[in-house]
């Protein structure tokens, strides 16, 4: 059995979900729209402020997606109702972030700014303050998305294990090493 997808998915106030034929599910809320294709063994029931995700099988395919559209949906209805945020930081002598709408630019040691254009669907600020690292906010209802926009972010400039400059996110750990005089003792 399947914990995850037995779990049933409340439904908080102000957001709808529609199970079309072809098992499209579309989910309102007041941060948008969201929608996913559910594969066609999977059965998605809404029943009042509920939803069930049901499987016909215990075959190990249904089993598995089983938890994962379950997952999927109660992140899409979380994502319509509250949203999701993701900051980074910029660990570095120079490290500049700005945004501009849609519009990312960063300045991270290379000879030139690199420039980010960002899907209408996530929203980015920039928040530089004096004698501290600079923090982008990404926010979106799609966790898809925001995961798939801050990795993208960050793969410019990951940071690196002996002095930990580059992108990280907020609240990271980083496993430093100690360099090159640990191997002359």
């Amino acid at each position: 059995m399947s914990r995850i997808g037995n779990v049933p998915i409340e439904l908080p106030r102000g957001v709808t979900v529609t199970v079309q034929k072809d098992n499209l599910v579309e989910v309102k809320g007041p941060l948008g729209t969201l929608t996913q294709k559910v594969d066609p063994d999977i059965e998605v029931k809404v029943e009042g402020a509920t939803i069930h995700v049901n499987r016909p099988t215990d075959q190990k395919r249904h089993r598995a997606l089983h938890g994962l559209y379950r997952s999927l949906i109660n992140n899409m209805v979380y994502g319509v109702s509250s949203g999701y945020e993701i900051k980074q930081e910029l660990v570095g002598v120079g490290y500049k972030a700005t945004a501009n709408g849609q519009r990312l630019e960063l300045s991270i040691g290379f000879s030139h700014p690199i420039v980010i254009e960002l899907p209408p669907e996530v929203k980015v600020e920039a928040l530089t303050e004096r004698r501290k690292n600079p923090i982008i906010t990404l926010k979106s209802a799609d966790k898809q998305l925001i995961g798939q926009m801050a990795a993208k972010i960050r793969s410019f400039r990951p940071p690196e294990p002996y002095k930990g400059k580059g992108i990280k996110y907020v609240g990271e750990q980083l496993r430093r090493k100690e360099g090159k005089a640990a191997a002359a003792k």
